[in-house]
């Protein structure tokens, strides 16, 4: 998969998230939804009534990652690694980040971030995700991944993907990214660098889904940094 070859790289350099559209087909994606009920694929299973983070559930999953999964998170780092050092050099930071995936998680696991973070998440009607961050040690990569796996108007109704971008000094700008299934979103896990008149600063963002009004809605979560 080349993955630089379906999204604008430039529109998601400048602006903190951009679409790829089509990225897993529909049977990968109903594929992916039925690994919900078999617990042995996952580490950790979360309900986020009972920790204040919305309504819904998530699971992570454990390794070694289901092929697909695997796949995916494969191909999308080589390019966001080089948006990712782009933003770094733009902020005046030393770190760059490596060029493939295996280097990085191994800069994850001295660190002692060894746990999986790439999940799935189920919402029902009335279910939703506040705004948040996923941030899970002391080393972070910057973008992520959000693969919607159920389909609009036919499986739910509501449950839109949102980011909210807190610029310094200025009311938070709002957006609403629309997904289609096998659609993924690329975006902000926390800062990224915005232009301003003295140049580049950084700027947080943080992301949650809308109410779901009635069906199932399944999304596919890929991270880059495992957790401690």
């Amino acid at each position: 998969m080349e993955v630089s070859s379906v999204y604008d790289s430039e529109t998601l350099a400048d602006r903190g998230f951009t679409v790829v559209r089509n990225l897993i087909e529909p049977a990968e994606c109903r594929a992916l939804a039925a690994l919900w009920p078999q617990q042995a694929r996952f580490r950790k299973h979360i309900v986020m009534q009972r920790h204040g983070y919305g309504q819904g559930e998530y699971q992570y999953f454990a390794y070694d990652l289901p092929p697909p999964v695997e796949r995916l998170r494969q191909a999308l780092y080589p390019e966001l690694a080089r948006v990712a050092n782009l933003w770094n050099e733009r902020l005046g930071r030393p770190q760059r980040f490596p060029a493939t995936l295996k280097d990085w998680l191994s800069e994850c696991h001295e660190a002692g971030q060894t746990r999986p973070t790439p999940l799935l998440l189920r919402y029902g009607p009335g279910d939703y995700n506040c705004l948040h961050r996923d941030l899970y040690g002391e080393k972070v990569f910057p973008l992520q991944a959000a693969v919607l796996l159920s389909a609009p108007g036919r499986d739910f109704s509501g449950g839109e993907f949102m980011l909210v971008e807190q610029r310094p000094r200025l009311q938070s700008r709002g957006e609403v990214v629309p997904l289609e299934q096998g659609d993924a979103v690329i975006f902000t896990v926390n800062e990224r660098p915005a232009k301003g008149v003295r140049g580049w600063h950084r700027t947080a963002m943080r992301h949650g889904v809308s109410s779901l009004r009635e069906g199932e809605r399944f999304t596919l979560g890929i991270i880059f940094h495992d957790a401690a």
